[in-house]
Order: C-alpha cells, then sequence, then structure tokens
C-alpha cells in the first residue's frame, strides 16, 4: 500500500532491463508455444474435426505475411472487397453477399433474424450448434425424423411447414451424415416451401461434391426465392482457425440478418487467406483431390471389417459401428482421436479426412480398437 510510483517504475524498468538482457535459450520459443496453442499434439492422428489439414494454400500464407502490419486497422473495406469477389462469381451484387466470424457466425445470424418468428423446422440430424444457439435465445425448434436410410425426408419436411414458420434449416451435404440431397432435389423444395417460409441451406461442404454448381441453390437466390445460401473457407479452403464464412441471399434477407451481427469489420489475416484462396484453382484442385483420397480410405478401412458406410459427398464420414463411445475411447488409446456419438445414434461414429498418413494409423488401428 506505501509503494511509491518511483519504486514501481524502478522494479519495471529493471524487469525490462532483464527481459532484454536475457540469454536467448532462456527466452519462450514462439514455436514451441504455437504448437501448443494451435493444431493438434504431435503424435496423434486427430480426425474429429472437419479440417483441412492442407491448407491454407501458399498463396494465402503470403497473403496473411504481407498484411499482417495492418493489422491495427480494422478490416471493412478488405470484407467489401471479398463480398464483391464472390457476388461477381455468382453473377450477384455485393449487396445478396454477407460475410461472417465463420459461417457458423451467419447461420446463427439467419436463424435469429427469422426463426424468433414461427420458428424453426429442420431435420433431426444436422449441424446442431446455430439450433442450439437459437432455442437458448428462445427460439422454438420443430425436428423432423430422418428417412430410414438417415437421408432428410424432403416431403415430411414440406409437411412440417405452415404459414407462419419463421424458417426452414437444412444443411447439404449434411452433416455428420455426408448424405446428398441431389441438387434438382433441393431446388424443387426450395421453390415449393420458399414462399411460405425462408429456405436456410447450408452448404458448407458443397464444394466438395462430384458437382458443386449442379448440387448448388444459389440459382434459386438469383431467381428470387426466399432462400439462403451459407459456404464457408473451412473447408475445401483450409482455413477453419482463420473464421470467413458467407452467406449469399436476396438484400432484404441479407439486410436483417446484418442486424444479428456481432463482428465490426472482418478479421486482417482471415480476410487477406479468402482472398487470396478464392481463386487459387491448383490449390483448390489439390485440397479436395487428397479430401476425396481419404474418404475413400476411410470407406475401405471399414469395408475390411464388415462395417457399413453412409455414402459421404464431404469431407468425413459415417461409420455404423457396435458401439460409437466405446469405440471412440479404444481408439483414443492408440493416439487416434475421432467423433463420439450423435444423440440416440450410438452406433454411428463420424471419422473425419484428415492428413493421409493419418487417416492409414486409423486403418491400421481399428481392427485392434474393434475388439478391444
Amino acid at each position: 500500500m506505501g509503494v511509491s510510483r518511483r519504486a514501481i517504475l524502478g522494479a519495471t524498468g529493471a524487469g525490462l532491463a532483464m527481459a532484454v538482457s536475457a540469454p536467448a535459450q532462456a527466452r519462450p520459443d514462439p514455436g514451441a508455444v504455437a504448437r501448443g496453442a494451435f493444431g493438434h499434439a504431435p503424435g496423434v492422428a486427430f480426425l474429429a474435426r472437419n479440417e483441412n489439414p492442407y491448407g491454407p494454400s501458399p498463396a494465402a500464407l503470403r497473403a496473411m505475411a504481407a498484411t499482417a502490419s495492418a493489422g491495427c486497422y480494422y478490416a471493412n473495406e478488405a470484407e467489401s472487397r471479398l463480398a464483391a469477389m464472390i457476388a461477381e462469381r455468382h453473377g450477384l451484387t455485393p449487396d445478396h453477399v454477407m460475410i461472417g466470424n465463420g459461417s457458423t457466425e451467419v447461420l446463427n445470424c439467419a436463424t435469429m433474424a427469422f426463426g424468433r418468428d414461427g420458428g424453426i423446422v429442420a431435420p433431426e440430424l444436422l449441424f446442431e450448434p446455430p439450433l442450439s444457439y437459437a432455442e437458448k435465445k428462445g427460439v422454438a425448434v420443430t425436428r423432423v425424423p430422418l428417412g430410414p436410410d438417415m437421408g432428410m425426408d424432403l416431403k415430411a419436411l414440406a409437411a412440417a411447414v405452415s404459414p407462419g414458420v419463421g424458417l426452414v434449416h437444412l444443411c447439404n451435404p449434411n452433416n455428420p451424415t455426408g448424405l446428398l440431397v441431389p441438387g434438382a432435389a433441393m431446388r424443387a423444395f426450395v421453390t415449393k416451401v420458399s414462399p411460405i417460409a425462408p429456405v436456410l441451406v447450408d452448404e458448407a461442404y458443397n464444394e466438395l461434391t462430384d458437382d458443386p454448381v449442379a448440387h448448388s441453390v444459389v440459382d434459386r437466390v438469383k431467381a428470387g426465392d426466399r432462400v439462403i445460401v451459407t459456404r464457408t473457407f473451412s473447408k475445401l479452403h483450409g482455413l477453419a482457425g482463420l473464421r470467413v464464412g458467407y452467406a449469399i441471399a436476396r438484400p432484404d434477407l441479407i439486410a436483417a440478418m446484418k442486424g444479428w451481427s456481432m463482428s465490426n469489420g472482418g478479421n486482417t489475416a482471415g480476410l487477406a487467406a479468402a482472398m487470396a484462396s478464392y481463386d487459387d484453382r491448383p490449390f483448390l484442385a489439390m485440397s479436395k483431390a487428397r479430401i476425396v483420397e481419404a474418404r475413400g480410405m476411410i470407406e475401405a478401412a471399414a469395408r475390411a471389417q464388415g462395417l457399413a458406410t453412409l455414402p459421404s459427398a464431404a469431407n468425413f464420414v459415417l461409420v455404423r459401428v457396435p458401439d460409437a463411445e466405446r469405440l471412440r475411447k479404444a481408439l483414443a488409446d492408440r493416439d487416434v482421436v475421432i467423433r463420439g456419438p450423435y444423440g440416440k445414434w450410438t452406433q454411428w461414429s463420424r471419422v473425419s479426412c484428415g492428413r493421409i498418413e493419418d487417416v492409414r494409423r486409423y486403418a491400421a488401428a481399428l481392427p485392434a480398437a474393434l475388439a478391444a
């Protein structure tokens, strides 16, 4: 209580002098700090999140390095430029695009902007966080059972939508099933349902399908339907930790969603990386090829053990196993990390497409883990 200001300043100066004069080997290794805080532990095959370990692309890395010194400024202009790039590709205007802190933010904005009035209709199994977020804010969610094949039952979903419903929320390809509703069927659903309620289609994995344009409903945005398409740079582009996603919709829907945004100008590094990799065709082709290769390896490993898989169009595979939680623990004991079960679906195990060498470790460890 009686310490003088001069004493405090003197102690601070002494501390700084010690830090400056300390031998190099006594200082923290930035690389070691980074390895502990970002990515996954060395020696662990991490296949539990739908990440793309082959990104960021070299172009994205160069862009981040070049713009790092501008990190002291808000990145509103960069956000506008990325929105313009996305709009141009789809033949729309920047007013049709909203940039968010990952696609999760724009999904949350959509559930709140429209779900508060009449609630949300959704399949009982899909990417859950936006629905959980809305429910915690008081939004009612009606979950429609999946079909016998684990696919979204579009007929039942359409029947559940009545005048007054605030939003219909879908994910295509769906997470965690990986199942794809063909573009023609999804467009027919949007055309039928959107006059009654806005339709939100999470297309986070669209770029990993065999024909991204054919399986997207962005064309229904251009047609003027009440449809919101969300995309992300987290998957094919490998920018999950840089948090850049976006929505494409009519300007009036985008304006309503922006009222719920919590971002202010975006992330300098993330926006620089996204702009650099958006048209980086060689990297994107390589990235997709590696993901498809890993997907095939997971499916083959499951078949070799007599396990069924759902046909995936994403960067993960849902495998039917005797006990998903027991398998997760057994694989974790072997330094292979996968997802546990999803709610009542205790016999379904989701395995993400990580590095090829890590997928090989999964395949090698699977027989013993199943027997454990």
